[in-house]
C-alpha cells in the first residue's frame, strides 16, 4: 500500500485520492467559508480508477487524506487471450496479465506498446502508445 498523507486543501481537480480503500480521481473540488464557529470544509467527488464508482466526501480542510502513489509504466503486450491480454513489462521485463479495457478493444495488437499503472496493488492499462 503505497500512498502518502496530505491536507485536503492541497488537494486540485484531476489529481488521485484514497476514498473507500481505492485509488480515485478528483472531478470536482468546492470549498465553504468558515462559518462563525466552524471551519471551512471541501466537498470533494472523486471516481474510481480501476471501478468507475463516483465517491464523494465533506471534510474540514485541514484534516488529512491519503493519496496513492501511482506508478506509471510502460509494457508490450505478448498475446491477446479473449477479454484478457498479457504484456512484458518494458523495465523488468516480466510478464503480467490484465483485463482489457473497452475503449481499447479494437486498438490493441499483439507487439503494441501500452502504458498502465499500477496503485495500491492493482493495474489497469491507460492507453496505446
Amino acid at each position: 500500500m503505497s500512498k502518502k498523507v496530505v491536507e485536503v486543501k492541497t488537494l486540485k481537480v484531476g489529481k488521485y485520492v484514497v476514498l473507500d480503500g481505492e485509488a480515485s480521481k478528483i472531478t470536482s473540488l468546492s470549498t465553504s467559508s468558515p462559518g462563525k464557529h466552524g471551519a471551512a470544509k471541501a466537498r470533494l467527488e472523486a471516481v474510481g480508477v480501476f471501478d468507475n464508482q463516483k465517491r464523494s466526501i465533506v471534510k474540514p480542510v485541514d484534516t488529512k487524506i491519503d493519496i496513492p502513489i501511482i506508478d506509471k509504466r510502460v509494457g508490450q503486450v505478448l498475446a491477446l487471450m479473449g477479454a484478457d491480454v498479457q504484456l512484458m513489462d518494458m523495465e523488468s521485463y516480466e510478464t503480467i496479465e490484465l483485463p482489457i479495457p473497452d475503449e481499447l478493444k479494437d486498438q490493441l495488437t499483439e507487439g503494441a506498446e501500452v502504458e498502465y499503472i499500477v496503485a495500491l496493488g492493482n493495474m489497469k492499462i491507460m492507453r496505446v502508445k
